[in-house]
């Protein structure tokens, strides 16, 4: 891709529509933007992860306990 990304101005009073291409600056928050989510969106599905190892590991040990699936799905939900 290119084209480089533009902008629309929208005149709310007359609704006339202006096209602009992006500025250094706002090209450059844009990708700060895009490496802020990818981190963020790395950071949640560690998270995410390790959240669903945890909660294995704390099913095996219940079972361990002599806990049954039933007593377990009642404790974890």
């Amino acid at each position: 891709m290119s084209e480089t990304p533009t902008k629309v101005i929208v005149d709310c009073e007359t609704g006339a529509q202006k096209y602009v291409p992006l500025s250094a600056a706002e090209l450059k928050q844009r990708e700060a933007d895009r490496l802020a989510f990818e981190k963020a969106e790395a950071e949640r599905k560690a998270a995410e992860d390790k959240l669903a190892v945890d909660k294995a590991a704390g099913i095996e040990v219940l079972k361990s306990l002599g806990l049954t699936d039933d007593q377990i799905t009642a404790l974890v939900g």
